[in-house]
This record gives structure tokens, sequence and C-alpha cells, in this order.
């Protein structure tokens, strides 16, 4: 028996029934079997080592222009897999499953947050970052060839978010870990940034959830564990269920939408339709191996993966070398 069979017969031991088991996962493509990973570590190694998780690093949260301190994609999404791990390792939940998940949840999100995705949704007609994210490991990581995920992995990144629930536990203890680390960390990027104050959160948010980031992730996820505990649905009680459908309005109406962000917003959905109107027109333009994939996927479609795959910085970047002229220093 090697480590990776070891590990399965463990699974079986300490995991809930109702736990997804690596040894019962599939993929579209068979692969050898590592001695020593199993499969949803595999992926989890195969998200992490990716370039499309990289980028995550210089991808927007939700403030553009921010310091050192504030969150990016990639720490949004390290985030989401430490409390997504927490509350399936309370539940006997398989945390391989969760973590790869998670860790990949956001490989498809676009450039500037969620002003990029509303951007590129108006400009291709539809546009939703889940389905890119599946998109990114299906068919555009590893030279077009994709990750050969599991289908488990996949089915939690599709489902994160959107009408359609994961069809694992795993990927429901994710969805909701999303949710938590965003509206928790969100607000103490903004408390940072001096957009919001304690006593701003409506009475049944300071009350049932707490005031201070790191409290409200313990009594949200404690929520979580105390509410699916035996359960066959991962689920926040009624009480907390509430608070947190009033936080989330509230940072909908008081930060995501709100008129302070307004200048940020327009500017990076001016960026993002001006490349994407330039790369429709001009095609050959795109690096080659996008370039190169417009016979197999239609020009629409390679330029919105291209476009939508930029960080903050390259877009900015790439915007200034298109239309900005060089200006000589004059002496």
């Amino acid at each position: 028996m090697n480590v990776r069979e070891r590990t399965e017969a463990i699974e079986y031991k300490l995991l809930s029934p109702y736990a997804a088991k690596s040894r019962e996962s599939r993929r579209k493509y068979s692969l050898e079997a590592c001695p020593f990973r199993t499969a949803y570590q595999r992926d989890r190694d195969r998200i992490l080592h990716s370039k499309a998780f990289r980028r995550l690093k210089h991808k927007t949260q939700v403030y553009i222009l921010s310091g050192d301190h504030y969150r990016t994609r990639m720490t949004h999404s390290l985030e989401v897999a430490q409390i997504a791990r927490t509350i399936a390792r309370s539940l006997q939940l398989n945390e391989d499953l969760t973590e790869a998940i998670s860790l990949g949840h956001d490989v498809g999100h676009t450039p500037f947050g969620h002003s990029g995705e509303a951007a590129m949704d108006k400009l291709t007609g539809h546009f939703v970052h889940n389905e890119q994210s599946l998109r990114v490991v299906e068919f555009l990581e590893n030279d077009g060839e994709g990750l050969n995920l599991t289908f488990e992995v996949k089915d939690g990144i599709l489902n994160h978010s959107g009408r359609h629930s994961p069809k694992t536990l795993e990927g429901r203890v994710v969805h909701l870990a999303d949710r938590i680390a965003y509206l928790c960390h969100d607000y103490d990027d903004s408390l940072r940034a001096r957009m919001l104050e304690p006593q701003d959160l409506p009475g049944l948010v300071y009350n049932r959830i707490g005031h201070m980031p790191s409290a409200m992730i313990a009594h949200m996820v404690s929520d979580v564990i105390m509410a699916s505990e035996g359960e066959t649905e991962i689920s926040m009680s009624p009480p907390m269920q509430a608070a947190v459908d009033e936080f989330r309005e509230f940072m909908f109406k008081n930060i995501y939408h709100s008129e302070v962000l307004a200048k940020e917003r327009k500017q990076a959905v001016f960026v993002l339709q001006e490349l994407y109107g330039y790369f429709m027109k001009n095609t050959s333009e795109l690096p080659k191996e996008f370039f190169e994939r417009e016979k197999r996927w239609g020009k629409k479609q390679t330029v919105t993966d291209y476009v939508s795959g930029l960080t903050d910085s390259y877009a900015v970047q790439l915007f200034n070398k298109i239309f900005i002229p060089p200006v000589g220093v004059m002496i």
C-alpha cells in the first residue's frame, strides 16, 4: 500500500458518509495514479501552479487604487480556502476537495473586479466569472490543453456562484466560505480605506455578526458548522442567514456600487472596452497562442479569453502601449 492508497483508506474511516472520497473521483481523461497524492490533492497542485492562479495576485478584489494591505483575488482565494477547510474539517468532509475548489473558483475573473466582469458581460452579451473559471481550467490552461481536473472540482468551481448548487457538500461549503470571506474582508478593507466605520453597519449585522472582521468570520463559520452538523445540506441558521443577507445588501449599496468608487469603475470599464474593441479589429496582434486558437474558438471567444484574463496592471500597460503616444522629455 503506497501513501496515496493509505490516505484514500483513511478517508473512508474518518470522513462523513456524505463526504466525497478521492478514490471515487473521475476525470475526463484518465491519468496514471500518483503514488503520494490523491486525485483532489493533485487537482489542488495543478491549480496552484497554473498561470491563471498566479495572475490573481495582480487582479483587483474591490479597490483598484490600493495599498500594500488590501486584498487581491489571490489573497481572497487563499482566505476562502482556509475558511472552507475549517468548515470541512469540522464536518468531516474532504478538505483537499474544498481547497482545490477554493483555489480555482476565481481563476476566470476579469481585471478590475466586478466592474470588469460587468464590462465584459456588456461587451460580449454574456460573461460570468464562474463559467469563465471553468473554461480556464478546462480549455485554456496548459497551453490550451486544460488541467484535466476531476469532475467534482470542476462542478464546485462552476457552481460556487450562480443559480445552481454544487453536487458535493464540499462545493457547497466553498459557496458559503466565499461569501463569508468577501463580505468580511471587503468590509475590513473598507475600514482601512476609511469608507466605512463600524457604527455604519446595520443594527442586525452589528448585533448578530459583530463589527470586528476576525470575530465576524468566527461567528459565521461557527454558525455554519452548528447548522450543518450531521445534515445532508450546508447552511446557516435562519437568524444568521437573515443577518448575512442584510450585510451583503449593505456592502453592495455602500461599497461595491458606491459613488465614491464610481470614477475607478468608469476608468476600468473604459480600458476594457477599448482593448476589446481593438483586438476584435486586430486579432493578428494577439499573443501567438491566442491567435492560433481563433480557428478553434472563433474571434469573439478568443478575444474574450485574452482580455478577461489580463491582470489590472497589464491591462493598463497594454492600453498605454496601444493608445497613448510616447512623449519625449523637453529640455
